[in-house]
């Protein structure tokens, strides 16, 4: 989990349009909802300022990289996953969860010097700290206390331990993590952003409103072709009364764009369902603009166009 346990991680947000287009004003919606996934509500993103790709430095040195660390979200975003690589060679990797039958949070953090480290704990006030025991060759037990933080320009991971039973502590390390900043970097912002467009697409036809209160910030607006403009409350309502039922709700031709900490999407959705038991099928062109918060990407703004031709693909 640090240095030579060799830090720790714990941090990284999401998106998209669609919901634009959940209004009777603007013929809208489908049939049968799904469920909502398992792992969509607010405390399973907790960590979620953590995902993303990083650079790692010592807060001592901070001219000086010394890891490179990945973390995404796998099996179906409920578990937050760890890549960690420093430059001597050590490598590892963590996996995160929230347990919500102890609403708790568990990390296991394993590496190729064969260490295992568990972790539990949660949030506290705007620090995310996790607690654990390493059992030491000698036979001695050593505390270990994480936290990691979002703060300006990245993440803050810091470690304390006692080898006393927590009666006094002693800094372990102190790292910044930093987004790194070549292309690879912003492929994963794209791949990113593109799959909070189509979560938030599966959330929409699944009138999902907790996944899209996550997603959306909360001055959010969309403007339609028709001269509509919705704000996030109008969305959250129309999916909480379900009037809106969806067949489809899918986007193609997708594409996006990164500057810096701005993302725009651009795509063309079909949806195809019943509002209110009248029937509506069709196509539109659509743009999301999302910001990169220190708790990840949000969708701040979306725009649509008019329903296409129906001759049009």
């Amino acid at each position: 989990m640090s240095r030579c346990f060799a830090r720790k991680r714990i941090l990284a947000g999401f998106l998209t349009v669609a919901a634009c287009f959940t209004f009777a004003g603007d013929s809208t919606q489908a049939a049968t909802a799904t469920k909502p996934s398992p792992c969509s509500t607010p405390e399973f993103h907790q960590l979620d300022f953590w995902a993303g790709d990083w650079d790692v430095f010592d807060t001592e040195n901070p001219a000086v990289q010394i890891a490179r660390v990945t973390v995404d979200r796998i099996l179906d975003g409920c578990v937050l996953r760890e890549d960690y690589q420093d430059n001597d060679g050590h490598k590892g990797q963590s996996f995160s969860i929230y347990d919500a039958a102890v609403k708790a949070w568990h990390q296991s953090w394993v590496t190729n010097r064969g260490q295992l480290l568990l972790l539990d704990g949660g949030i506290r006030g705007d620090e995310f700290v996790l607690n654990a025991t390493e059992h030491l060759l000698d036979g001695r037990s050593k505390l270990i206390r994480g936290t990691w933080k979002p703060v300006k320009g990245g993440v803050r991971e810091t470690a304390l331990t006692s080898l006393d039973n927590g009666k006094s502590w002693k800094p372990w390390f102190d790292l910044m993590f930093r987004l790194h900043a070549d292309r690879t970097s912003t492929d994963l912002d794209q791949r990113t952003v593109a799959a909070l467009d189509t979560k938030y697409q599966a959330a929409v036809k699944a009138n999902d409103a907790a996944t899209m209160d996550r997603i959306l910030a909360d001055d959010f607006v969309l403007s339609t072709g028709s001269g509509k403009k919705y704000t996030k409350k109008d969305l959250l309502d129309e999916a909480r009364s379900r009037r809106v039922q969806y067949e489809r709700q899918e986007d193609t031709e997708q594409t996006v764009q990164v500057w810096g900490d701005t993302a725009v999407l651009t795509a063309k959705l079909w949806e195809k369902g019943t509002d209110n038991g009248k029937p509506f099928d069709y196509v539109v062109w659509f743009s999301d603009t999302y910001v990169r918060t220190p708790k990840g990407w949000i969708y701040v703004f979306g725009q649509s166009s008019l329903p296409l031709p129906k001759t049009s693909p």
